[in-house]
């Protein structure tokens, strides 16, 4: 069995902390507004406490163009931003103590600042590390890491805080923070794979403003930053409004976090994982095509769940099916976004690409809380979620242009 090289794992450990804030908040929170009466429409705008991970872009050139030779260009950002989450998570397990809503969800807000500029600096240093052909597999451990920190923010120590109480999970949170920090600590950053040239890594303000600019004016970027931005739209839009459904008819939160948080979350990594190997053997707008494809079938599953009644069977096969399929093609799209970016600006250029994937669904989850709200839209569930399957079969038409410009990529560019 080929041996999985040791820098997959560090990017793993990286990627696993900086999904534990956002798998509270995207699985345990609405949960808990929604069992305490808060309607749809305000609980559609409990996604703006994420609205860091989509504004990083605006700091990642500062995570590109400063950072310590002696302690390591991407270790500089890395290991002060772990401190930071750990001692947020510490700050929330004080507010969940004293029953303080609005310091908790200021705290949340905080650990995904932290999180989100790690995470600038970690896709850099997997842009720096990764080959080509190893493009698959690592974007398997950005996305299963990732999922991984969800699955435990959002499902295991959810269910754990039964016993542990709240603040007692945002304390394990901090203590898997400070862990993977001591692992960090102890690694030696190598220099970047492939440096282009005598010159050194580190560019001048002028030479990284002309490379984004270079970066950003290929041709078919227009059509590449569109594909980017609606791949999630529907499947959002859809996911908003899921959990709060699943409560409306009946289910229970201890319910909702099994099936969606911890056996939801652990499809939706074996579904990672089987993109990221098909990454690996189709090219990787094919490998898009299909996946994007067969994440209609549960997205249509959740329609038909309202129109014929909602079982224990049907709503696990939709949740485990969308989960998987969901997982797949997320992990294909970031292996086909690193594949389009520009080593000597990594960290800056794919988090461009980031946050244009956050930006371009941030804003379907008020959208389709109002519009289901009954004082507002009153479209319902059911409209909704043959709403998000509609919006994410229109995305697969993006393919066409996208082929025709697949030999632009600005990976490949020349060095200015």
């Amino acid at each position: 069995m080929r041996r999985i090289p040791s820098r997959l794992w560090l990017l793993c450990a990286l990627y696993f902390v900086q999904g534990l804030p956002f798998g509270f908040q995207v699985t345990a929170l609405p949960v808990y507004l929604r069992t305490r009466g808060v309607s749809l429409a305000a609980l559609g705008f409990a996604g703006a406490l994420s609205l860091p991970w989509m504004l990083k872009a605006l700091w990642a050139p500062l995570v590109d163009r400063y950072g310590s030779e002696r302690v390591g260009r991407r270790r500089s950002w890395i290991l002060p931003m772990q401190v930071g989450l750990a001692l947020a998570c510490a700050g929330a397990a004080f507010a969940a103590g004293r029953e303080s809503l609005p310091l908790l969800l200021g705290l949340i807000f905080v650990m995904n600042l932290f999180a989100a500029t790690q995470d600038i600096a970690v896709d850099g240093f997997a842009v720096d590390l990764l080959r080509p052909e190893e493009l698959g597999l690592g974007n398997t451990a950005q996305v299963v890491g990732y999922k991984l920190g969800m699955l435990t923010g959002g499902g295991l120590l959810v269910w754990a805080s039964a016993s542990i109480g709240w603040s007692g999970l945002f304390l394990v949170m901090a203590a898997l923070c400070l862990t993977v920090f001591t692992i960090v600590l102890f690694v030696r950053e190598p220099p970047p794979r492939e440096p282009e040239g005598p010159e050194s890594p580190k560019l001048d303000w002028p030479a990284l403003w002309a490379r984004i600019k270079s970066a950003l004016t290929v041709p078919g970027t227009g059509w590449l930053l569109l594909f980017i931005g609606t791949y999630k739209l529907g499947e959002t839009m859809s996911d908003v409004l899921y959990k709060p459904f699943l409560v409306d008819a009946g289910y229970t939160p201890a319910q909702i976090g099994l099936w969606v948080g911890t056996w939801g979350t652990a499809a939706s990594l074996l579904g990672s994982t089987c993109g990221g190997l098909l990454a690996a053997r189709l090219p990787l707008l094919r490998a898009v095509a299909l996946t994007g494809a067969l994440r209609l079938l549960p997205l249509a599953g959740r329609w038909l769940l309202t129109q014929t009644g909602v079982s224990d069977g049907g709503v696990l096969g939709v949740t485990l099916t969308e989960e998987f399929f969901g997982g797949a093609l997320t992990t294909v799209m970031f292996a086909f976004m690193m594949s389009r970016t520009d080593r000597r600006i990594g960290a800056t250029h794919y988090t461009l690409l980031a946050s244009v994937e956050v930006a371009g669904k941030a804003p379907t989850g008020p959208l389709a809380g109002l519009l289901a709200d009954p004082k507002f839209g009153n479209l319902g569930y059911g409209n909704m979620f043959l709403l998000g399957a509609v919006l994410s079969a229109a995305f697969l038409a993006l393919l066409a242009p996208l082929r025709r410009n697949a030999s632009t990529a600005p990976a490949a560019q020349p060095a200015s």
